[in-house]
């Protein structure tokens, strides 16, 4: 009762996780089950398939996360408002020079001469390693100075969101140096020194001297990237000198690691979770399809010899996705197969055994002949064997026809046929037979047509065979109706006789192969195949048949019958 409810519980989930869906009854469970216990994740390296789905799923995690450092503008953010404070701060120092030149404390001639460049300087408050650099009108550099080293008494410009210093990058670090040792594999060496800050700076000063604030984003000697902006010192709105005021190097570098880093590790961490989640996923697929497959390969070799027995598919019906429909079907199959083979080795067999009793005959009167003096026994003999010749003449026709009536009903097509037309047509040809032997013929069909899709003649072979069987079993004065009724979407063919009826042992055994209950006078002239390849032909087409006796009232099942009916269920 338990491993029923959990079979139900199994049935109704929306989620397959593992491969262990296998029906504890059964009895391959066990072996199967021991195949799976010898398995790990790293069997299935050897899956085409579990590889497909882990290289996917990586690729999609690997391109989000591209798209994600490609789209990131925080380092685009964080220069513009780098940039945006160090013109303050240029502006602010080149204030301080203009206040120094309005109110000169030297004058020669009646003119200004000079800046208070070395005591204004030292006692700016810089950020670590920030840079401050003055020139003259004439791009002459007068003054430099630069932040202190200090930490404790200068404040620390580049913090965490924590307000603790920057950690370690070590996966950026690392990638970076990947790059930079791939670029310099594949990349020519500079020629000469890299320019220095100052010979950056430099080159922004004559722009700066006409007048306008310059900002620029450059690279020192290190390789680092620095922001510098440059304002005017100005006199009267005359260009006088520039201020050039340097963030600290690879302070932009060094913030924008850390949003890299913090992507890199979300990366990490998802990339691991995808790997579990689809060597799970590939263990789901990848493992029950390759005990499918399995069991289809060696299904193949046992046909060529090796390692005989049934074939046997693994049942994982249980798992409620397309791999459990699968499974049904093959084991659905696999059993049809079987069921198929089984019926061809009894049919072999009821052949051999139906050809051997004509045989035996023919080789009694053939050694009975040879022995035999007078004229009429041997003319009896003869007409024995040309029976017996005749009967293995009919048998081995219709074992043929039987033979290849599964391939002909497979490749014939279907048409639509007025079923009502084919009727007629075939009582006019067999109602003058059974009228020549006093046997009244009787039809009793519906005036508009009934239209129904199928083989023609296959169904002809169905109807000509119940009338003529129905033909051999009755006698002068009886009767032989055949009548049709149409019912919903179906349509009911029934040939009924006023013959001596059917045994009721026999009901259910008139439809198998070889099996007649006819009279002695009768003996040899069928070869029990014509009603199994009726029901047949009739399954091929989707309808029923059976056979019943007609009885005189339905409350006597006692009493003898007045007749055989035989009824052909189709679908219109």
């Amino acid at each position: 009762m338990r491993d029923t409810e959990q079979s139900s519980e199994l049935r109704d989930g929306d989620v397959v996780l593992g491969d262990d869906w296998v029906i504890p009854q059964d009895p391959e469970a066990a072996e199967l089950n021991a195949k799976r216990s010898r398995r790990n994740l790293f069997s299935l390296r050897r899956s085409p398939l579990a590889r497909r789905i882990i290289t996917f799923n990586l690729i999609a995690l690997v391109i989000l996360v591209a798209g994600l450092l490609y789209l990131d503008n925080s380092r685009e953010q964080r220069v513009q408002q780098t940039a945006r404070n160090l013109i303050g701060d240029a502006q602010l120092i080149s204030n301080v020079f203009e206040t120094q030149l309005r109110q000169p404390r030297l004058t020669v001639g009646g003119e200004t001469v000079g800046l208070d460049v070395r005591d204004t300087l030292s006692g700016l408050t810089l950020p670590e390693g920030g840079e401050v650099f003055v020139y003259d009108d004439t791009g002459t550099l007068i003054g430099w100075t630069r932040g202190a080293v200090s930490e404790s008494e200068v404040p620390v410009f580049i913090r965490s969101d924590n307000g603790a210093a920057s950690g370690s990058t070590l996966i950026s670090d690392a990638l970076n140096a990947v790059w930079m040792g791939v670029h310099t594999l594949f990349s020519r060496a500079p020629e000469g020194e890299a320019p220095t800050l100052a010979q950056r700076v430099q080159e922004i000063i004559p722009r700066a001297l006409e007048g306008e604030v310059q900002v620029q984003t450059v690279q020192d000697d290190a390789g680092d990237t620095v922001i510098v902006a440059v304002a005017p010192i100005l006199l009267n709105n005359t260009p006088v000198g520039a201020v050039a005021m340097a963030g600290p190097a690879g302070e932009i570098d060094a913030l924008a690691r850390q949003e890299q880093e913090r992507i890199l590790q979300m990366f990490i961490v998802a990339l691991l979770v995808s790997i579990g989640l689809s060597l799970v996923l590939a263990s789901t697929i990848a493992n029950p399809l390759a005990d499918l497959a399995s069991a289809a390969e060696t299904g193949k070799d046992r046909g060529s010899g090796v390692n005989p027995g049934r074939i046997r598919i693994p049942d994982l019906s249980a798992r409620p996705d397309e791999i459990g429909r699968l499974s049904r079907a093959l084991r659905g199959m696999v059993t049809a197969l079987y069921n198929r083979i089984d019926a061809n080795e009894q049919f072999a067999a009821d052949v051999a055994h139906e050809i051997k009793n004509p045989l035996a005959s023919l080789q009694s009167a053939v050694g009975t002949l040879r022995m035999v003096k007078r004229d009429d026994q041997r003319e009896k003999l003869l007409g024995v064997i040309e029976h017996d010749v005749r009967r293995l003449d009919r048998l081995v026709s219709d074992i043929s026809n039987a033979s290849r009536l599964d391939a002909e009903l497979v490749k014939e097509e279907e048409q639509p046929f007025d079923l009502l037309k084919l009727l007629d047509n075939i009582g006019q040809f067999l109602g003058e037979d059974a009228q020549s032997k006093g046997i009244e013929y009787i039809t009793d069909l519906p005036s508009e047509p009934i239209i129904i899709n199928g083989l023609e003649a296959r169904l002809a072979q169905v109807f000509v065979n119940l009338i003529t069987n129905a033909i051999s079993f009755c006698h002068e004065s009886d009767a032989i109706r055949v009548w049709v009724r149409q019912r919903d979407k179906r349509v009911l063919i029934v040939v009924e006789d006023t013959g001596p009826g059917i045994p009721d042992q026999a009901l259910t055994k008139v439809f198998k192969r070889f099996y007649s209950e006819r009279p002695e006078e009768h003996f040899g002239n069928n070869s029990g195949l014509g009603l199994a390849i009726s029901k047949q032909i009739v399954e091929a087409h989707g309808g029923v048949i059976w056979a019943e006796n007609i009885r005189p009232t339905e409350a006597d099942i006692t009493s003898d019958p007045l007749g055989a009916r035989f009824v052909v269920g189709l679908p219109i």
